[in-house]
């Protein structure tokens, strides 16, 4: 048999997990982008853990008062535009202490991101950047004190300043994508009424412990992972799991911290501590996403690297050229230089993959798919093969009302009415389905008297002065009972497809009668079908996987419009069967919940993890689905298609940018009067930054159902 959890236990997986506001209140620096942390490149090329976008907006304006000014006494600037701009004594010395406080103001914060580049011996942007800047700085210094030439110091300050406002929205691109962590902490309130024998009182979130119970009013957050011990209320749980319909929350019913209580009042006892709970575990999830690198993300590592070296031998090709060239211009040739160095800048490569990663990861969880792989996540857009748990999965792993039949003159609410009040006391799970039907239909009943079971055969109980029996096929063949045609014949289909059928008799009319029968079965979720649907429109194969036998199995599978089945599978057979779709050179993604499933998720290409199952089968996979919701499978690849494409167009652009403006900056087209300057240098490299971010942000409009 499957192992499966009980529906109820929804989001549980959160029982690993960390602290969720933990995760909020850092800074976004841990994250670096969301695909670093394990390299000392990664805290240097692309670390921005100081980089707060106030700053660089705040830097980037005053730069640009003091950027003007600069270029408007510049006589460099005016000879080159033929204009003779405002002049009086001492008014040739402004570009220079204006060129001079921008430096200061402005570049140091490159100048020490080049520097932490150097000391971990993985140089990359910054150093770039660096070294244009303190070239020009140098030169025009020189140039002001009596060398000959024409001074940089209006593209110096404009080139800072164009890269403080590339920077500015880049880390406001970046934290953006990374404030669905600081959103979904958000949810967690800071107090909750705690319930004594006094009444209530108000304590810090953080007291809360396992057993407390905190009354929930209408609209407030619940502040805890929990079991409604009374009350009745719709529960919004969307910004936890994508599925915006509010969920009914009845006695005995699951909750989970962040969502948000509707109209009516609930109490709730605490299951999880903060550091437990579900929303914890989302946000660890998301956490370990940004943290993850895929192959993607690797390779434009790699071409940064590469960008590197390369920007430096091209700055070595143009100065050896161009002084053989021009001997006597050492001015031109120091301005092919920096502009080479300034185009080379792999700013739009560093961000090109990363930004689209974040945004990826955030839009995933605002769905209920949480990614923990940034590879797994990759590889979701190749998969041919789904192969779905049927238990836990496909199905919602507990027993529920499949059906109720009745015979003539009865009604389905007096039948289920009936055999609930005789269940109620009962400990099988049959009858806590038939208990749990009546409640979610608003059945009212009383408890049964004269409580009595029989093992094998059922229940016994008195209602209204009547003995009602919720029993087995046998108690009615024990008793010589006959059934109508209409309920033996109902009856018969439902145990054709493997459903667990009870019959329900009284005695009201002075003997034993068979008022009407109810099938009990594993439920399948009513998302199942939809989820199959859409992954055989976009080509993939559906199969299922169970532990169940072939009849029960096949009758699941043919309501699914699955005609791949793979039953009566042992715990420690599920890889092997994984392994054998993959024999043809088939890519699987398997989806499962359980503890038996674990080494399924981990042979497969893909392994999905439905949020209500266990910790070890979330732990072998690389996405989980929160809501539980097969649905988010198709989501799952959707997404990861949609992410696929924005990278490879993000590559595309950042690579493509740096192959076409290098040899322009070096002046290859230079004796057609094409020159690069290196202030239109830093321009042409923050539009390459700014079409990436816009490009990674429109990611956030893809339509994943």
């Amino acid at each position: 048999m499957d192992t499966h959890t009980d529906g109820s236990n929804e989001h549980t997986h959160a029982g690993h997990n960390h602290a969720a506001h933990d995760h909020a209140t850092h800074e976004h620096g841990t994250h670096d982008h969301g695909a670093h942390g394990d390299s000392a490149h990664d805290h240097s090329a692309h670390d921005h853990s100081a980089h707060d976008p106030a700053q660089f907006r705040a830097k980037f304006w005053w730069s640009l008062a003091l950027t003007v000014p600069t270029m408007v006494f510049s006589t460099g600037l005016q000879d080159i535009l033929g204009l003779s701009g405002p002049r009086f004594p001492g008014s040739q010395y402004i570009p220079a202490v204006f060129g001079i406080v921008v430096f200061l103001y402005g570049g140091l914060v490159f100048l020490k991101g080049g520097i932490a580049e150097l000391r971990s011996k993985q140089p990359g942007m910054m150093t770039l950047i660096s070294l244009a800047i303190v070239v020009a700085l140098g030169y025009s210094l020189a140039v002001t004190l009596g060398l000959a030439g024409m001074d940089f110091w209006w593209e110096l300050a404009s080139l800072i300043t164009i890269m403080l406002l590339g920077h500015w929205i880049e880390m406001s691109a970046v934290m953006g994508a990374q404030n669905a962590l600081g959103e979904l902490a958000s949810l967690l309130p800071d107090t909750a009424d705690l319930v004594t024998d006094d009444g209530t009182r108000q304590v810090p979130t953080a007291e809360l412990s396992v057993g407390d119970r905190v009354l929930v009013r209408p609209g407030a957050a619940i502040p805890a992972d929990g079991l409604v011990v009374s009350g009745r209320s719709d529960v919004d749980e969307s910004l936890l799991t994508g599925e915006s319909a509010a969920v009914t929350k009845v006695t005995e019913a699951s909750v989970v911290a962040g969502s948000v209580n509707g109209s009516g009042s609930l109490t709730v006892e605490v299951t999880k501590e903060r550091d437990d709970t579900a929303l914890a575990g989302i946000m660890r999830l998301v956490a370990q996403a940004q943290a993850s690198k895929s192959g993607a993300q690797l390779l434009a590592d790699r071409a940064a690297g590469w960008l590197f070296y390369a920007a430096i031998a091209a700055a070595a090709v143009t100065l050896v050229v161009w002084l053989f060239v021009k001997p006597g211009d050492p001015g031109f040739v120091l301005e092919r230089v920096v502009t080479v160095l300034i185009i080379a800048c792999p700013h739009a490569l560093g961000l090109a993959i990363p930004l689209v990663a974040q945004i990826a990861t955030s839009l995933g969880a605002k769905n209920g798919i949480l990614v923990r792989s940034r590879a797994a996540l990759e590889d979701a857009r190749r998969i041919d093969v789904v192969l779905f748990d049927k238990t836990g999965t496909l199905t919602q792993g507990r027993q529920g009302v499949a059906a109720v039949m009745t015979a003539n003159g009865q009604s389905d609410e007096q039948v289920l009415a009936l055999a609930a009040a005789v269940e109620a006391e009962a400990e099988h799970p049959i009858g806590r389905a038939i208990v749990a039907s009546a409640r979610e239909r608003g059945i009212r009943f009383e408890n049964a008297g004269d409580f009595t079971a029989q093992a094998g055969r059922g229940v016994f109980g008195t209602v209204e002065g009547a003995t009602i029996t919720v029993g087995s096929p046998r108690v009615v063949a024990e008793r010589g009972l006959a059934l109508e045609q209409r309920l033996a014949d109902a009856a018969e289909r439902a145990q054709a497809a493997g459903e667990t059928v009870v019959f329900v008799l009284s005695d009201a009319s002075g003997s034993d009668r068979v008022i009407g029968a109810i099938a009990v079965a594993d439920v399948v979720r009513a998302e199942s079908k939809d989820a199959v649907a859409a992954l055989r429109r976009r080509g993939v194969r559906v199969a299922m996987l169970t532990g169940d036998s072939k009849s029960v199995a096949d009758a699941v599978a043919a309501g699914l419009g699955i005609d791949e089945v793979i039953a009566e599978v042992l715990p420690d057979q599920k890889a092997a069967a994984v392994s054998a779709l993959q024999a043809d050179g088939s890519r699987v993604m398997m989806v499962g919940d359980g503890v038996n499933d674990a080494p399924a998720l981990a042979q497969a290409d893909v392994g999905v993890a439905i949020g209500a199952g266990t910790d070890v089968a979330i732990e072998s996979a690389g996405i989980v689905l929160a809501s539980s919701d097969p649905r988010g499978v198709p989501m799952t690849i959707a997404l990861s298609a949609h992410t696929y494409r924005k990278m490879t167009q993000n590559l595309w652009w950042a690579a493509g940018y740096n192959i076409v403006t290098i040899p322009l900056a070096a002046g290859v087209l230079e004796p057609l009067g094409v020159v690069v300057s290196p202030a239109l240098g830093a321009v042409l490299m923050s539009a390459s930054t700014i079409v990436v971010a816009v490009n990674a942000q429109l990611l956030r409009r893809a339509r994943l159902g």
